[in-house]
């Protein structure tokens, strides 16, 4: 990834007041919060062995 090149909205006083991020960083961070929520709702379910995942992917002609 590109390193970002934030711009700094500020008001009369010089306090920062909103972030400009570009279109492509912005929706970079956007998938990885879609990413984290999908962890967040997934931490309680039981893990599955390297073994039930391949049976899985077999049985259903992924692999």
């Amino acid at each position: 990834m590109k390193a970002v090149k934030e711009k700094f909205l500020v008001d009369k006083k010089g306090h920062k007041t909103a972030v400009v991020l570009g279109i492509d960083f912005y929706n970079h961070l956007l998938d990885d919060m879609d990413d984290l929520r999908i962890i967040a709702e997934r931490k309680d379910e039981p893990a599955l062995t390297l073994k039930e995942v391949e049976k899985r992917l077999r049985h259903n002609g992924l692999i």
